[in-house]
This record gives structure tokens, sequence and C-alpha cells, in this order.
């Protein structure tokens, strides 16, 4: 074998290479595989295992050996001939990758292979199988499907009716295969988990008759198990059809009852009168049937026992009676010829004569088969149309003479009455449905009023025209096309021109149907209608200006001959054209350039809409004018041109984009100047304006604020000017030495000014008298006393209200009388006499006050 033949070579390489060594007299050992086992990833590839899962291109094993004389080794890997290679090693590294997908399933559980190992001079091969390990890659597979099975319906609840198999070729759990049915709310079937047994419900009973056949859904699943890193479980579907096999579990059933038959006068023995028919209640597997009449007959009738034909075996001349009442007898034969279950039903049969007329017509005049009628559209429900004049009539008797009357055509407009009749009726023609009689559908109606027997065999029947012809009314209103007009027109277009065309409908016939315009509305002055055609035009004298306005709206009414009308609305939008050049506010403008900063001029132009308002000018788009970027101080303007007044004219072109497009030009003299440094001068080189009312609103706000203080301090005042009756006493002093206190009074008084909030004025100063003590000086009250000439004097330290310490300063308020005395009341001041105060100084104080105090006030500061 091929296999024996490469071990027999490598057996010859070897011994060669031995002898190689003898004559040499040197060791050339064959290099070797390490064995490390079947659980090891490295070694010689013995035992080794892969999954069927594993990815193609995956590093699966490394080949691993050595060389005695640790000479470089080289791997190999070869497959015997005409088997798949599954597997490809790197010579070098002896990396093993997976270079084609394994399924273990397909008879690939195990692979046969030869690794190799060389120095170059000695070649070791040795062979090896590679096992292939499960994953759950195959899902449980029906056999012998489809599933079809038949049962009959009497099959007892816990039967067992069909067993399913499914197969999975996994391994382990995921080769266990569990059984179960897909939910479903009527099924009458159950299934074993384990075995796939197919039983009948517990308590379930099978009807062939209510469901003939069952689907049922069977849902096999596998154990679950690995595939590819994950845990997945596996399942498949397979439906199973049950045909219920019907038994005789139900009677015969009579089909088209009631039975009627009929003999007639010309009737002769054996003449058939009526043919019954029964069939076996159960479907699936019929029995045959037996007809017997059981009563009724008066042995004038007999009864083929097998077709259920009934027939009349004497003349019709012997018949005692006009009306039979047959019972007739049904019985399921079994499979020995017995008689079952049966069913009964009576067949009633009735003696008439021969009917030989059939219904007719008659006008005023006989027999007629056309009726004309001449109308006005749109009568009233429930009208009858008097103008037929209509009899119908059979000439037979009884059954024979009983007919119906249909009207055939249009539905639901008109019906006839009566609908049954028996021998003769008048004829009468209601309007049911009144929007069906229209003119405008079409101006005649055609019937056909029908009277067919009912109880005949013959069933004679006879037709008759009905024609009507409408007369038109003015019943439908004129109807625009749209409901509402849209158009453009262009601005200055002449007087006359034409501007949309409308166009209203009205179905009505002649004068009703003509229609005529008009226009209403607040914008429809400047427009005119043409009455007949529709036609809207600008009036005569109408000059249209897209500037002034650019949108009109009115409204035009279409109008019949009796005044049924109709409004639509018309939106008329006026296009601007190019008709406005640009324009400068002055042809000679005078402007100043501050260096660094642009110098803007700006044209208007009077057109509505863009591009025709859109301007261009000749030295930028924008309308700025710039300096050259090398410019950037006077020094070097005046170095250029020599002139002190550094002032240019500039021709400017203003060219507007529209078509045609306009252009017009302006001289602007640009004196440059420097920047100044305050906002005020950079405002009044170019606009004196601004720079004078940036002065004004500085000034009113500085008022604004002044006035806000000052009313400010007059309301703390007013609440602070109460008057208190406080008395002191002031020593008179030499007036030099009066002088030079008062002056070091004056730079020992310490003034308290609150930036915000003053509680009271007279907590401005405060006055120490002869004893020490410090007090409060307020303005505008003074002690009374019979000395008046000096207000208090303020003392050298400043006291919390409401405190009585002493002050140290070098000089020391003069104290008050004994007699007199602070008394304090939450958080108040208050200074009462111990002795008895005499009211009407009291009075006096209150009413001179003001006075006095400022009359002192000024005396002592003089």
């Amino acid at each position: 074998s091929p296999s024996a033949h490469k071990w027999r070579l490598c057996h010859v390489v070897l011994t060669f290479d031995q002898c190689n060594v003898r004559l040499t007299g040197q060791s050339d050992y064959a290099p070797y595989f390490y064995d490390n086992g079947p659980s090891s990833t490295n070694g010689n590839m013995a035992l080794f295992s892969i999954s069927e899962d594993t990815p193609v291109g995956a590093l699966i094993y490394v080949l691993n050996g050595t060389d005695p004389e640790d000479d470089p080794v080289r791997y190999g890997l070869t497959f015997e001939k005409g088997t798949t290679e599954f597997f490809r090693v790197d010579p070098k590294s002896g990396n093993v990758t997976l270079t084609r997908e394994l399924d273990r399933e397909s008879k690939q559980d195990d692979i046969s292979l030869s690794v190799s190992i060389t120095d170059g001079r000695n070649k070791v091969v040795e062979t090896v199988r590679v096992f292939v390990t499960d994953a759950n890659d195959e899902a449980p597979e029906f056999q012998n499907v489809p599933f079809i099975i038949g049962i009959p319906e009497d099959t007892a609840p816990g039967t067992s009716v069909y067993k399913v198999q499914a197969i999975d070729k996994d391994m382990g759990s995921g080769g266990s295969v569990s059984y179960s049915l897909q939910a479903s709310p009527s099924s009458q079937f159950t299934i074993d988990a384990h075995s796939g047994v197919l039983r009948v419900k517990p308590g379930e009973t099978l009807d062939y008759e209510t469901t003939p056949t069952h689907f049922i859904t069977v849902i096999a699943k596998d154990g679950g198990g690995k595939y590819k890193g994950k845990h997945q479980v596996l399942t498949s579907m397979a439906t199973v059809t049950v045909n219920i096999e019907d038994s005789q579990d139900m009677p015969p059933v009579f089909v088209g009852t009631p039975y009627f038959g009929y003999v007639y006068e010309v009737s002769v023995p054996g003449s058939e009168v009526f043919t019954v028919f029964a069939r076996d209640g159960d479907q699936g597997n019929p029995n045959p049937m037996h007809y017997l009449i059981v009563n009724g007959s008066d042995s004038v009738f007999d009864i083929n026992s097998t077709s259920g034909c009934i027939t009349l075996n004497t003349y019709p001349t012997t018949l005692r009676s006009e009306l039979y009442e047959i019972v007739v007898k049904a019985s399921e034969v079994g499979p020995d010829s017995q008689l079952l279950d049966f069913d009964l039903t009576t067949v009633t049969v009735r003696v008439v004569d021969l009917n030989n007329h059939p219904p007719t017509f008659y006008g005023e005049n006989g027999p007629q088969n056309r009726f004309e009628l001449t109308m006005t559209e749109h009568p009233p429900a429930g009208e009858i149309l008097r103008g037929f004049k209509i009899t119908v009539n059979d000439s037979d008797q009884g059954a024979n003479a009983k007919f119906k009357l249909r009207l055939v055509g249009p539905n639901h407009i008109l019906r006839v009455v009566p609908q049954t009749v028996l021998n003769e009726a008048q004829v009468t023609i209601i309007v049911e449905d009144t929007s069906g009689i229209d003119y405008e559908k079409g101006p005649t109606l055609s019937f056909k009023l029908l009277a067919v027997e009912i109880d005949t065999p013959e069933r004679f029947s006879s037709t008759a025209d009905i024609l009507i012809n409408l007369l038109d009314t003015n019943d439908n209103t004129p109807k625009f096309s749209s409901e509402y007009y849209l158009a453009r027109v262009p601005e200055n277009s002449p007087g006359g021109s034409s501007v949309v065309s409308v166009m209203a409908d009205d179905p009505d016939s002649g004068p009703w149907g003509e229609v005529s315009y008009t226009i209403h509305g607040s914008g429809a002055d400047l427009f005119a209608i043409h009455p007949a055609s529709g036609l809207i035009t600008t009036q005569p004298w109408t000059s249209l200006d897209a500037e002034v306005r650019s949108k009109y709206n009115f409204y035009v009414k279409a109008e019949d001959s009796e005044g049924k009308y109709s409004l639509a609305e018309v939106f008329v939008s006026v296009m601007d054209m190019n008709d406005h050049p640009p324009e400068f506010n002055e042809k000679l403008l005078e402007k100043t350039m501050i260096i660094g900063s642009p110098v803007r001029v700006e044209a208007v132009d009077d057109d509505a809409e863009s591009p025709n308002n859109v301007i261009e000018y000749s030295i930028t788009k924008t309308g700025e004018i710039y300096l050259k970027p090398y410019i950037k101080s006077m020094e070097i303007v005046q170095n250029i041109t020599q002139q002190k007044d550094c002032t240019w004219s500039l021709v400017i072109q203003a060219k507007d984009l529209g078509s045609p497009s306009f252009s017009t030009t302006a001289v602007v003299n640009i004196d440059i100047t420097e920047a100044v440094s305050t906002a005020l001068g950079y405002c009044s080189r170019d606009s004196p304006m601004k720079a004078i009312g940036m002065v004004v609103c500085v000034i009113t706000v500085l008022v604004g604020v002044t006035a806000m203080l000052s009313a400010a301090m007059f309301l703390r005042n007013s609440k602070s000017n109460k008057i208190m009756p406080v008395r002191r006493i002031i020593k008179r002093r030499p007036r030099d030495q009066q002088q030079r206190q008062h002056a070091q009074q004056i730079s020992t008084w310490k003034l308290r000014m609150p930036l915000f909030k003053l509680t009271s004025p007279g907590e401005k100063f405060l006055a120490t008298d002869e004893e020490g003590r410090e007090r409060i000086a307020k303005p505008g009250r003074r002690v009374p006393g019979r000395d008046r000439r000096l207000p208090a004097r303020p003392c050298p330290r400043r006291l919390r209200r409401g405190t009585a310490g002493r002050a140290t300063g070098p000089e020391r308020c003069p104290p008050y009388p004994e007699r007199w005395r602070r008394k304090g009341r939450k958080g108040k001041q208050i200074w009462r006499k111990e002795g008895n105060l005499s009211s009407a100084l009291v009075s006096e104080l209150k009413m001179k006050l003001e006075q006095k105090i400022i009359e002192s006030n000024k005396g002592y500061y003089c």
C-alpha cells in the first residue's frame, strides 16, 4: 500500500543515514517530536481533538520537536491521497491552522494525517488521528414526513393515534430530543414529550361534522449545547394532518323541505307528482336511503323506495280531495340491508286545474305592453305617478292566477304596488328616490314591468315597457372649476390687460344653464370681468404699481338667469418690474474718513422685489470705501499728497441688478483724518448731531439721578422732624472765648453721612454737655428754656441711639438741669420735667419752635 511504501522509504532513508554515520565516524541523529499528551496544544498532534465549530483560519495546534544536534528543523503535514485537507502547517514555526469547515455529522468524526519533522538530512514522519468533537449545530430532523393519518371520529379520549420521530445528529444533550405541541386553544390532541406519541386529549371527543381535519404543529427541541462559545437550543417544526373518518352516528336528513306537489286536470296515472330527497347525516361514509309512504296517500299515490319519486296511480277525476298531506319516511340501509336511523317529512299535494293563461297588462284601450309618461324632474318622494293607467290580469284560477310584480330598472328609484297579485289588480307606481329622477343624468328613464307566476310549474310571465320623459327645471347652481384662482400681472401693464379667465358650469338646459359673471370685493375696483366669457382684465384707466400695492384679492360671482349663484376667490399678484433707478440722498456727499475705518455710502432703489432693488456699487458691492492698506496715519497721507486739507472727490456709481439695469452716480467728498481719543470727538466729526444728542443724554441722566436723591432725602427728613419738649440751658461766655470755643466746637464736630440709608437727620451730629454726657443733637429741634441764643453744643464723641454713656473729650457738653431727666420706652428717647410744666409754655414751643430755631442758628453761626 502507499502508506507501507512510505514507511519502507523512511526506513531506507534512516538506514542510509546511519550508514553514513558509521562511515564518517561522526554522530548524526534524526530529529523527533515532543509527545505532550492529548490535552496539549503543542507536540506531535497525537490524539489531538478539535471542535467542529472551530472557525476557518484559527490556530489550532503547534507542531513542536527538536534535533539532538540542535540543527534547525522544519515541519510538514500531509493527508492521504483522495482525502480532504483540513489543516495547513507553517514549516518554520509549526503553527497548524484550519483551512476548511468541520462537520462531525458528515462522517468527519476523526481525521487521519501524517506529520513530519526534518533537520535537512534526516526526516521523521508520524501518522496521527485528530478527533473532531461535537458542537450543537444540528437541529432535530423529523423522519417520514409528511405526517398524514386518519382516525375514526369515535376514537376514545386518551387513545394513541400516531408516533412522531425526530433525530438529532449531535451528541450528548445536543442530541436528545423532546416533543411538544404548538399552543392552540382549540387543540384536541396532546403529545408525550419523550416518546413523541400523539394522543386524543382526555375529555375531548372528535366530531367529523364539526371539524373533519385537524392540523397539529409538533415542535422537536434538542437538549441544548455549546456552539461557537455560546449555549444554544435548536428546534424543528412539523405538521401532522389528522383526517377524521366519519362514523355512523347521525340520522338521515331531508333536503329542500318543505315539499309541495301538484296534480293537474290533465294528469294521467303514473304521472310524477314530486320527488323527495334525503341524505345520510354522516357525510364521510353515507348509507343508502329507503323511502316509504307512511300516511296520507289514500292509496292514490305511490313512492319509489330508492329514488323517492311520488307518482299518481289514478285519474284526477277520481280524487276525493283537493289537498293531500303525504307523510314520507326515509331510512338508512345498513351493511346487512337492515333499516337503521330514519327521518320523516310531509309532502303537500294540491289538485289544480291546468295553468294555460299567462298574466296580461291592460291599458285604457285594452292589452298593452308599452306605457309612456312625461313629467318634471325631482318629484317628491312617495308621489304616485298618476299618469300611468295600468291593469294586470291572469285568467286562471286559484294558485295558477297568483303572480308577482317587479319593476326592473335603475335601483330604488321607483317601486310598484302591489307586489303580489291574485287574478287582477290596478298597478300603482310610486317615487322612492327623487335624486335619481334627474334631467341632467338623462332626459328619459326606462323600466321593465315584469309579472311572473309564483306557484305554477310553468312560471308564465309577461312584461311591459315603462318610459318616462323628463322635463328640466332650474335645480342646479353654477359651479366654478376651482374654489380660487391665482394670477400674476406685470406692473405698469396697460389698461385692459388680461389677468385670468374663470369658468363656471351650470348643467341645466336652456336659459337656466347660461352663466353671467360679476366681480365683487374691496380689491375689485381696478379690475373688470367679461359677463359671458369670465375673462378678468384690468380697467382701462388702471395703472398697477408693485411698489404701491402688490397683492389684490376679490370675489367673482357666477349667476344663472334665476339668480342662483356661486362664488370663487381670485388672488392677483403684481409682478415687480425694474422701473426705478437707484438714488442717492444727495448728488454731492460729504464724508469724513478716519484712517483705519471705511466710509459707507448708500443708495436706495424703490423697486419692490429683488433683483430689481439689489444695488451694486462700482467701488465695492457693500458701498464701503477703504484707503490703501499701507496708509495708516495722516503723516503718510500728507507726504503722498502734499496737501494739508487731505480731501478727495470720488464719483460713485450705484447700479441695480434688474433687467434692464438702471444706474446713477454721486460725487463723494472725503475728508481724511485721524481718530480722536474720545467717543464724543469721534462722533462729532462725521455727525455733529450725534455728539449733541450724546451730551443731552448724559445731562438728562445726571439731572434725573440728582432729582431722585433729593426726593429720597426730603422723604427721610420729613419723617424725622418731630417736636419734642426738650430744654437745655446754655451759659454765657465772653465773646472772644465764645468765638474761640465756637471754632473749636466746629472743628470737633463729626459729620456722619451714610451712603445709602439715613435713619434720622439728627444722627449726623453728636454733642457733649458740661458733665461729659453725650447727647444727640437733631436739626430743627431746640431745647426749651429762657436762653435761646445758641443751639445745643455737639459732643466730641458719637453715642449709639438709646445709650447714656459719657464723653471723654477735652471739652464737655454743659449738663442738663437736675430737674430734667430721660426716660426711655421701646428704644425712643423722651425728656420729661420732674416738676410742674406749664402747658402754655409747651404750646408756645409747638407754635414758634421752627421760626425761633432758624433765627437762633443764624445768629450763632454768624
